[in-house]
């Protein structure tokens, strides 16, 4: 059973930095792909970028392209989300998902909070 855990989230200012962690445990081998995520107060989740994990191949949704990175280190089975010029409509419950080699997320994190004011 694989079980993943999220970390680092705050509250910051606009334009700050921040980075997220979240990491794997168990049997993690079946994973074919980390995706972030986040929830913004009386919005619908919104996919924010997924990492594949053999290839490291990243993608990311375009409203936080070039400003955050996702990356990976397999010794620690721990993916990062470095967000970046931090604006405060990135304030939302930020989650970390693992995903199935046909493209389910079906093991999600409970969440950490990114908070950022103006």
């Amino acid at each position: 059973q694989v079980q993943l855990v999220e970390s680092g989230g705050g509250l910051v200012q606009a334009g700050d930095s921040l980075r997220l962690s979240c990491a794997a445990s168990g049997r993690t081998f079946s994973t074919y792909a980390m995706g972030w995520f986040r929830q913004a107060p009386g919005k619908e989740r919104e996919f924010v970028g997924r990492i594949i994990w053999s290839t490291s191949s990243t993608y990311y949704a375009g409203s936080v392209k070039g400003r955050f990175t996702i990356s990976r280190d397999n010794a620690k089975n721990t993916v990062y989300l470095q967000m970046n010029s931090l604006k405060p409509e990135d304030t939302a419950v930020y989650y970390c998902a693992a995903a199935t080699p046909t493209g389910n997320y079906n093991l999600w994190g409970q969440g950490t909070q990114v908070t950022v004011s103006s």
